[in-house]
C-alpha cells in the first residue's frame, strides 16, 4: 500500500515560504492529471531559480511576477514537456531575460487516441540542453540535474544539496502513482530511475503536484513496490492460459471505474513491454491493445 501524501493548504495565486530556500506558487489548474493544480517553485532569494512555471495562464505569470517583485531570475528550470508543465517558460523568460534549462524532447509517434496525461508541449525547446549530471549555481543555492526517464523519456529532477532535497516533478508524486505511457513513457526506464533517486538518500521530495514527501525511502520502496505487484498480477492472469492487455484488464482492475480501463491499458501495456524485454513473457510481434501474451514455455 502506497502512503499517499494529500494534505495541502495553499490558496491560487498566493506565494508561500515552504523551506528556508524554497517558495511555492499554485496555478489554478486543478484535474485527474494535476491534483490541485501546478506547483512552481522559487528557489534563493534576490537571485533565484523558478522550477516548472507551469501552464500558459496569465494570471499565474502575473502572480509569479509579484512573488518575485525586487528579484532577477537567472535560470528557469523544467522537468519535462508537458502542458502543466513547461508552457509558461518561454512568456516568464521574455517577462525576465531568464534562460530556460531542460532536457530537449526525444519525439516518439504515440499510437493511440487515449488521453493519459495532460499532452505535450510540443513546441517546446530549451535555452540550454541538459543530458543530467550538470551542476547549476546561484548565490546560496546548487543544483544538480538528474535524468529521470520514464514518465517521458526527457524527464529531469532537480537534486537541492543545500536542503538535501530533490524537485522530483511528476517522477515520484506524493498524491497518485505516476502515469507510464508508451511509447515515450519506459517501464524499464522508470524502475532504473526509481532506484537511482532511491540510493541517494533525499530527505524530502517536492514534487510539481501535492504536498512535499518527507518519508522519502519507505515511499519509494512502496512506489516500486506497487509496480511490482502489478507485474505479478499480469504473470497471474497469464497462468491460466494466453491472453490480451484488453482482456487481462477489466480482471486486474475490477474494482476501478471502466471509463479508465482504456487508460490502465496503456500501463499494463508499459509493463507488458518491459517483461517481454526481460524474456518473462512472450509475444509474436509488437506488444499491442490486442496482442496474444504467453508465459515462456
Amino acid at each position: 500500500m502506497i502512503p499517499f501524501v494529500r494534505d495541502i493548504q495553499f490558496e491560487y495565486g498566493k506565494v508561500d515560504q515552504v523551506s528556508p530556500l524554497i517558495r511555492r506558487v499554485i496555478a489554478n489548474n486543478p484535474g485527474p492529471f494535476t491534483f490541485t493544480g501546478t506547483g512552481t517553485y522559487i528557489i534563493g532569494q534576490g537571485q533565484v531559480a523558478v522550477i516548472d512555471p507551469g501552464p500558459d495562464m496569465g494570471d499565474h505569470l502575473e502572480a509569479i511576477l509579484a512573488a518575485l517583485e525586487g528579484e532577477t531570475v537567472s535560470h528557469i528550470l523544467i522537468t519535462h514537456n508537458h502542458l502543466d508543465h513547461s508552457p509558461l517558460a518561454r512568456p516568464l523568460a521574455a517577462r525576465t531575460g531568464a534562460k530556460i534549462y531542460s532536457k530537449p524532447i526525444v519525439a516518439k509517434a504515440q499510437d493511440s487516441d487515449v488521453v493519459t496525461e495532460a499532452g505535450d508541449d510540443e513546441g517546446f525547446q530549451p535555452d540550454v540542453a541538459l543530458i543530467g549530471g550538470e551542476i547549476i549555481k546561484g548565490p546560496g543555492w546548487t543544483f544538480e540535474a538528474i535524468h529521470t526517464p520514464g514518465h517521458t523519456s526527457n524527464h529531469v529532477c532537480y537534486a537541492l544539496a543545500e536542503e538535501n532535497t530533490l524537485f522530483s516533478g511528476d517522477h515520484i508524486m506524493g498524491w497518485s502513482t505516476t502515469v507510464i505511457t508508451p511509447p515515450d513513457g519506459d517501464m524499464g526506464d522508470y524502475f532504473a530511475s526509481l532506484d537511482a533517486i532511491q540510493a541517494r538518500k533525499f530527505s524530502t521530495l517536492w514534487p510539481t503536484h501535492g504536498p512535499a514527501i518527507t518519508e522519502v525511502a519507505p515511499f519509494i520502496q512502496a512506489y516500486s513496490d506497487h509496480r511490482r505487484a502489478r507485474e505479478d498480477q499480469i504473470l497471474a492472469q497469464l497462468a491460466n492460459g494466453p491472453a490480451s492487455i484488453l482482456t487481462m484488464v477489466p480482471i486486474i482492475y475490477a474494482a476501478v471505474d471502466s471509463r479508465l480501463h482504456p487508460a490502465a491499458a496503456r500501463s499494463i501495456q508499459a509493463h507488458v513491454i518491459h517483461m517481454v524485454q526481460q524474456g518473462r513473457l512472450n509475444c509474436d510481434g509488437p506488444v499491442a491493445l490486442d496482442t496474444v501474451l504467453r508465459l515462456p514455455a
